[in-house]
């Protein structure tokens, strides 16, 4: 196999992100959930899931966040692709892409007609939320590992942005549990500690943003993303102090991250070769999906793969299912999201639109591909 096609990487070999739950799910007492993680039993556990902190930048800037690094510690895989709505659907699933459905930041859903922003929820170019239309409940079917451990009796709940109150993603991947909506982080901490000791067995999920944004204005590891790692740090140290005796405080992330130059962009609105025969580009700038025009599959890979050279690695549909990369037995739904042609960024290339995503073409910080720096996220524990 040449380096421009897709690697044979079974990235659910390993425990990943869809193992986290399940794992604390079970650590409770609940029968049927399986604990890849190998918790202690503990009948009140809080995940604390710190949005764009990889593995590796983590360990390369231990000294910003001294209580993170003195946590036990280990990387889990996030999944694929490494982008935040998949991420956090298996996170709050507990199944892999390929069942879950949501397959990238933007996919081609026929239920919406066209490319769909899983994270806002509505059609690309269009404004409203199309819930309606994409109905969440029917685009992810499956139950959530929130409705399960409540079935069996765990308070659950979600603490998180108010924004978030109702919107497809929670729906479709977080819902079964009691919602707190929350403005600062002052909130986000009182409203955490209570909910972790409001029942005899509790799960608490709550999130943090703000080191994904800054890595995607300015890069990861530059000193604004420091100093917020830090403010991070102080926050899991202040909240696992205030949880106290009783409650487990897991830690993890979505999803990590690389630095691009202008040197690493490839603008598909500049080059024909790419656009002849493509009838949708979908996904994100490290990880391209793209759908072809009937019959013209094959000339497209042919140009991608010319095009990109060992920037890439470019397959087909096939080949991504085959390397396992979406996980096993994948629905008919999510096969046909993935796109025809699929792009995988290698070193630091991305696939840009500067025309058409002008915002996303700008961004230093990127993420979506199967590096290790993208790849591997942290799994940390305290003991309360």
């Amino acid at each position: 196999m040449s380096e421009t096609t897709l690697p044979l990487l079974d990235v659910y070999a390993q425990p990943t992100l869809a193992d986290v739950l399940p794992s604390v799910v079970a650590a409770t007492g609940v029968s049927g959930e399986i604990d890849v993680l190998g918790l202690a039993p503990r009948a009140r556990t809080v995940v604390l899931l710190i949005d764009g902190l990889g593995w590796n930048l983590l360990r390369a800037n231990l000294s910003a966040a001294p209580f993170l690094a003195g946590l036990a510690a280990r990387p889990i895989r996030a999944g694929f692709p490494t982008t935040t709505a998949t991420s956090l659907a298996s996170f709050g699933t507990g199944l892999p892409s390929g069942q879950h459905g949501i397959t990238g930041y933007v996919s081609d859903v026929e239920e919406a007609g066209g490319p769909f922003n899983w994270l806002r929820w509505q059609a690309v170019g269009e404004r409203g939320d199309r819930q309606d239309q994409v109905v969440p409940e029917r685009i992810q079917p499956s139950c959530t590992v929130f409705e399960r451990a409540a079935a069996a009796g765990v308070a659950t709940t979600t603490v998180l942005p108010r924004g978030f109150a109702g919107s497809g993603l929670t729906r479709a991947a977080l819902r079964g549990a009691t919602f707190v909506g929350t403005v600062a982080y002052g909130d986000l901490m009182t409203s955490t500690v209570v909910a972790a000791t409001a029942a005899e067995r509790t799960l608490v999920y709550c999130y943090l943003s703000e080191l994904d944004t800054l890595g995607h204005v300015y890069g990861p590891g530059g000193e604004g993303w420091l100093s917020q790692l830090t403010i991070v740090d102080r926050f899991a140290e202040d909240l696992a102090a205030r949880l106290g005796p009783g409650v487990d405080l897991v830690i993890t992330a979505d999803h990590g991250m690389v630095t691009v130059g202008p040197s690493d962009r490839i603008d598909y609105d500049a080059i024909p070769a790419l656009s002849d025969g493509v009838r949708v580009l979908a996904g994100e700038a490290r990880c391209r999906y793209v759908h072809t025009q009937p019959g013209a599959t094959d000339a497209v890979l042919r140009r991608w793969r010319d095009e990109l050279g060992d920037r890439a690695w470019v397959g087909t549909r096939e080949d991504v299912i085959a390397a396992g990369l979406i996980g096993p037995d994948p629905s008919d739904a999510a096969r046909r999201r993935i796109g025809d042609v699929v792009a995988i960024a290698r070193d630091r290339a991305v696939v840009v639109r500067r025309e058409a995503e002008p915002t996303m073409s700008l961004l230093a910080g990127q993420h979506g591909a199967l590096t290790d720096d993208e790849m591997l996220v942290p799994l940390l524990q305290t003991r309360g």
